[in-house]
């Protein structure tokens, strides 16, 4: 067995999450969020968007004007209103003297799936309505849509005059983002990391009608139901929105400041298939689980929870079970979990939310459950999986956080109990 060595770090080069904010279908903060996967509540609603009509889709009811005017709300986007919401509960979460810090060794780093559709979309819509006439374009359009627009509106909205960038990375964006902070930090381009990632996908009808053309958007009687990973008659994607900002700190910092510490980031891997547009490779999955337990110096055997990507696809699914299996089919202490069957998938949160999700279980020992799985497919039958009821387990130290997305890039996240 290879044992971590993360503790003989110097730690200035140690990172440490010390604030979670996040909004979810299920919940608008870390305690409510965790308390719905633990009771077994979905947050997935019946939905109506123009062109679709009526769907399904995990839904967020934050309240925008608690750290926005209506003014700043209506003239920025729905993306950015959730990163300002997830980052200042971050800060709130950390305990941290906003007025005492240094606002140019702040980094935003946001992870986002896709960026401007929604406001594209919208444009276009009310154009119609004036004949095409482009002179009623709003002037809004432009910011609205520039790919740094969710991490710039928290900039801007916080005062933050340090680094500020999103992060395209399709689905594995929500990973993306938080890798983007540790790694900055420990460039020392910033001092405090706000990174996770956002998503406002389901405003655009886009992202809804190319699912539905693929066969991949799932369909349910009961809403609760739809997203149902690993099952046997999962038939697809429920769309969620959602964001997840998690503050990231240098060890050495977050000691001097007498900070909480919810966990360590000791390991990441991120790599790219480079075998199709949106078909998964398992191989290239598993070599990237095992770069970031390389990382990590870590056996897969020391991995109590493994959150997986699973999406409730059918071959998408399939695909990931296969990658696990191979890496952590022969440990007998691995849990692996869902969290897309509570909320949906919510696109470039969903790596962040998923990890957030599974992070409290350092604190109140228990795997949080997939729900929704009747009938387990074959392919999908792993040792460890936790179906339906939570799990507890003893004193858990590793979580492994899997991301995957399309045109072939791949992320994993390895956190551990501090």
């Amino acid at each position: 067995m290879i044992t971590s060595r993360r503790s003989d770090l110097p730690d200035n080069r140690r990172i440490v999450i010390t604030g979670i904010g996040l909004t979810a279908p299920n919940g608008n903060n870390w305690t409510e969020f965790r308390s719905s996967l633990l009771e077994g509540r979905s947050g997935v609603s019946e939905y109506e968007i123009r062109y679709i009509g009526k769907t399904l889709a995990g839904i967020c009811n934050f309240e925008v004007s608690r750290y926005q005017t209506r003014k700043d709300a209506r003239r920025g986007t729905r993306a950015g209103s959730i990163g300002i919401y997830s980052a200042n509960e971050a800060i709130r979460h950390a305990g941290l003297e906003w007025a005492g810090l240094d606002p140019s060794r702040v980094g935003v780093y946001l992870g986002v799936t896709e960026h401007g559709n929604v406001e594209t979309e919208n444009e276009i819509h009310e154009l119609k309505g004036y004949d095409y006439d482009t002179s009623f374009w709003s002037h809004h359009h432009n910011p609205r849509t520039v790919a740094n627009n969710p991490a710039g509106e928290v900039a801007l909205n916080m005062g933050i005059t340090g680094p500020h960038y999103t992060i395209g990375a399709a689905c594995a964006a929500g990973n993306a983002g938080l890798i983007q902070g540790a790694q900055m930090l420990l460039l020392d381009d910033c001092d405090l990391a706000l990174a996770g990632g956002v998503s406002e996908s389901v405003h655009t009808f886009g992202i809804f009608a190319s699912f539905r053309s693929q066969g991949a958007l799932a369909e349910h009687s009961d809403p609760a139901r739809a997203s149902r990973p690993f099952d046997l008659q999962r038939n697809g994607i429920v769309v969620a929105e959602g964001g997840c900002v998690f503050v990231l700190e240098r060890l050495d910092d977050a000691k001097r400041r007498g900070a909480t510490v919810i966990a360590e980031l000791v390991g990441h891997g991120i790599n790219t298939d480079a075998t199709d547009f949106v078909q998964p490779n398992p191989e290239r999955q598993a070599q990237c689980m095992q770069l970031a337990l390389k990382r990590a110096g870590l056996a897969a055997e020391e991995i109590d929870i493994v959150s997986s990507h699973a999406t409730g696809t059918m071959s998408g699914d399939a695909q990931e079970c296969s990658a696990l299996r191979s890496v952590f089919g022969a440990s007998e202490r691995t849990c692996i979990n869902n969290t897309k069957s509570f909320i949906g998938h919510a696109m470039g949160a969903a790596g962040a939310l998923e990890l957030a999700g599974n992070i409290a279980s350092f604190t109140d020992g228990i795997c949080h459950a997939t729900i929704n799985v009747d009938e387990l497919d074959p392919a999908c039958d792993l040792r460890g999986l936790v179906l339906n009821q939570p799990r507890e387990i003893s004193k858990p130290r590793y979580i492994l956080n899997n991301s995957f997305g399309m045109l072939g890039i791949n992320s994993a996240v390895v956190v551990a109990r501090f």
